[in-house]
């Protein structure tokens, strides 16, 4: 039985389920039009609608947002996915020559192509997929549109052939309706599951506040 690297879920020989594939493949098409939108962020910072701030009013801090700094104008982005591409090829083709830096949308585009080899033979795709994910939530929290974080549904309650309870922590994303616990293996999908899962929590305590 293979299993999902990220979420467990069963894969039939896939590194990746198809919901974090699918995910993953959205991330590679967006990262490029965030990276143009974190330009328009390549500003000094504003007091007011007409007001710059100086280097002298803003003190030790600098003028410009120094996070685009990084991901832009210091090409972070681009070097991360540039060097993910050229890793795949490695692993996929090794008797040809790395291919040249040729930018973040050409990096994306060529991954996207592989993706269904990726998800399939290449040893770090979880990783890979971990990265992506890591520089668009880092866009995404200075355009303004952070995204959505899992939600602790609280400790999972399936018992094992000891009868010895899991209590492994179990979240979701919001509106995921299948989840499998990392520990112990067992899914949670049915209503009957949820209700199994909400009564068995503690009554007392701080895991009785973030059931969801």
């Amino acid at each position: 039985m293979t299993q999902c690297e990220l979420c467990n879920e069963e894969t039939n020989g896939r590194r990746l389920c198809e919901r974090h594939t699918v995910k993953l493949a959205a991330s590679l098409d967006a990262l490029p039009a965030l990276h143009a939108e974190l330009a328009v962020h390549l500003v000094p910072r504003r007091t007011g609608p007409a007001e710059l701030v100086t280097a002298g009013a803003a003190g030790p801090r600098s003028p410009l947002n120094e996070d685009v700094l990084d991901l832009v104008h210091g090409r972070h982005m681009a070097a991360v996915m540039e060097s993910w591409r050229e890793d795949v090829q490695r692993v996929r083709w090794p008797q040809y020559t790395p291919p040249p830096p040729a930018g973040l949308a050409s990096a994306c585009r060529w991954l996207a192509m592989e993706l269904d080899w990726v998800v399939v033979h290449y040893p770090a795709a979880a990783d890979l997929a971990r990265e992506v994910w890591g520089l668009e939530d880092a866009a995404l929290s200075i355009v303004g549109a952070p995204r959505p974080r899992p939600q602790r549904l609280g400790t999972c309650v399936a018992r094992g052939e000891d009868g010895v309870v899991c209590g492994a922590v179990i979240k979701r994303m919001p509106g995921q309706s299948r989840v499998t616990c990392r520990w112990c293996s067992y899914t949670y999908e049915s209503e009957r599951d949820w209700l199994m899962l909400l009564a068995g929590q503690p009554k007392t305590g701080d895991d009785t506040d973030e059931v969801a």
